[in-house]
C-alpha cells in the first residue's frame, strides 16, 4: 500500500482504492479535515441565509432605514468573526489567521465592489426602492460566480504549482490597474452595454421592478434587465480580482470559500449603511492595490519555494526564498485598510475645509453681494432640480 504525493486517498498495490480522507497538518501542527458533509451543511446554511434575505427583506420593495442596515451589518460581520474564532479554536490559528486574512481582503474588494455598483445604479438611475434589490441580485451572482472560480483555482492548484507563478503576475499587473486606472469607465455606458443595447430590444422606462413588459405584442426588457447584466459583468471581473488574491493567503478551498460567502453577506445593508462614505473613501482603490501587489509578491515567492519549472533553478525550489507568514499578512492587510480609510477621511476633511474657506474669501470681495445673489438664486435652482432627480430616482 502506498500514498500518492498530492491524492486524497491511499492506493493498494493491486490498484484497488481506500475511500480514506488524508488530513495534511500545516507546519505548525494545525489541521483541518473538512468532509464532504461539512461542505454540504456549509452550502445549504449560505443559501439559507441569502433566502431568508429576500423573502425578510427584498421581495417588498423599500429604502432600508439606517438602524435596519447598521444593525444586520454588525451581526453579519459579528457573525464572520466568531466563525473565524472557530476555526482557529478547532483547526488551530495557522488556519484561523489565513480566515481573517482572507475575509478582511475580500471585504476590502466587496467595498470596491460596491463603489462600482453605485456607479451603474447612478448610471441607470435606478430608484431607490429598488436597488436592494438590485444588489441582492448582484451578490448572489458574485457568490456563484467566485464559487465557480475558487473550485477552479483548487483544481489548478492541486495539479499545477506553477499556477502561482500566474496568479501572482496577475495579481501584480491588477495592482496596477487598481492604482492608476480606477474609476477611469463608467460600466452602465461602456462597449459592453452598447452591445446589449443594440442586441436586445429595451424600454426606456421602469416598470416596477419588472425585468420585461410587452408593449403592443413585442416583448421588451427593462433598464431593470440591463442593471442586472451590468452588474453580473461587473461581478466577473471583480472575481478575476478575488480569487487569485485570496489563494495567495491560503490554499484551503474551504476558508476561501467562507470567507468570500461572509465578505459578501451583509454586503446590501453596507451599502446603504455607508452609501454616502463610499464617496469619502478617494485612496481606497490605492489601499487595495497596495493589497494586491503584496499578495501578488507573496505568490511569486511561494511559487519560487515551490519551484518546478525546468528553466528555473533547475526544475529545483529555491528553498532560500522566504515565505511570508500568515501573521505578517494580516497585520499588513488590516494597516493597510487603516491607513487608507483614515488617509481618505482626513483628505475629504481638508477638501470640504478648504472649498468653505474660499467660499467665504469669494464673499468677502468687494461687489460680490451682487454675484453672490445670483449664485444663491442658481444655486437653489439647481438644488431644485437635484431634489426633483433624487425623487425621480
Amino acid at each position: 500500500m502506498s500514498l500518492h504525493p498530492g491524492s486524497p486517498v491511499l492506493v493498494l498495490e493491486d490498484g484497488e482504492d481506500l475511500g480514506v480522507d488524508i488530513v495534511t497538518p500545516t507546519s505548525s501542527g494545525d489541521l483541518l479535515n473538512i468532509t464532504p458533509l461539512v461542505w454540504i451543511i456549509t452550502i445549504a446554511v449560505t443559501i439559507a441565509f441569502f433566502v431568508y434575505e429576500f423573502f425578510a427583506h427584498v421581495r417588498k420593495p423599500h429604502e432600508p432605514t439606517i438602524g435596519e442596515s447598521a444593525r444586520w451589518s454588525a451581526f453579519y460581520i459579528g457573525l464572520a468573526l466568531l466563525f473565524g474564532v472557530g476555526i482557529g479554536t478547532v483547526s488551530g490559528w495557522t488556519y484561523g489567521g489565513e480566515y481573517f486574512a482572507g475575509y478582511l481582503t475580500e471585504k476590502a474588494l466587496s467595498i470596491d465592489n460596491l463603489f462600482v455598483f453605485l456607479i451603474v445604479m447612478t448610471g441607470f438611475a435606478v430608484p431607490r426602492i429598488y436597488q436592494q434589490k438590485v444588489l441582492m441580485i448582484g451578490i448572489v451572482i458574485a457568490l456563484i460566480m467566485r464559487g465557480g472560480f475558487i473550485a477552479l483555482g483548487a483544481t489548478l492548484i492541486e495539479n499545477f504549482s506553477w499556477i502561482f507563478y500566474l496568479f501572482g503576475a496577475l495579481l501584480l499587473f491588477l495592482a496596477y490597474r487598481q492604482a492608476f486606472a480606477h474609476g477611469e469607465s463608467d460600466p452602465a455606458n461602456g462597449r459592453f452595454m452598447r452591445f446589449v443595447r443594440r442586441v436586445l430590444p429595451v424600454s426606456d422606462e421602469y416598470n416596477g421592478d419588472r425585468l420585461t413588459v410587452q408593449r403592443d405584442g413585442k416583448r421588451f426588457f427593462t433598464p431593470m434587465f440591463l442593471v442586472i447584466i451590468a452588474i453580473g459583468f461587473v461581478d466577473l471581473i471583480f472575481a478575476v480580482d478575488s480569487i487569485p488574491a485570496i489563494y495567495g493567503l491560503t490554499e484551503e478551498a474551504y476558508i476561501v470559500f467562507t470567507a468570500n460567502a461572509f465578505a459578501l453577506m451583509g454586503l446590501r445593508q453596507l451599502y446603504f449603511l455607508i452609501g454616502g462614505l463610499l464617496q469619502r473613501l478617494v485612496y481606497l482603490a490605492q489601499g487595495l492595490a497596495v493589497i494586491l501587489a503584496f499578495i501578488g509578491v507573496k505568490l511569486v515567492m511561494h511559487a519560487l519555494h515551490v519551484n518546478e519549472l525546468p528553466f528555473i533553478n533547475g526544475g529545483e525550489p529555491l528553498l532560500w526564498v522566504p515565505e511570508i507568514p500568515i501573521w505578517f499578512s494580516l497585520v499588513f492587510i488590516g494597516a493597510t485598510i487603516a491607513v487608507a480609510t483614515i488617509a481618505s477621511l482626513m483628505k475629504t476633511r481638508r477638501d470640504d475645509k478648504r472649498t468653505a474657506l474660499e467660499t467665504e474669501a469669494a464673499a468677502a470681495l468687494p461687489g460680490s453681494s451682487d454675484a453672490d445673489s445670483t449664485v444663491s438664486s442658481a444655486s437653489s435652482s439647481d438644488t431644485g432640480t437635484t431634489h426633483t432627480q433624487k425623487e425621480h430616482s
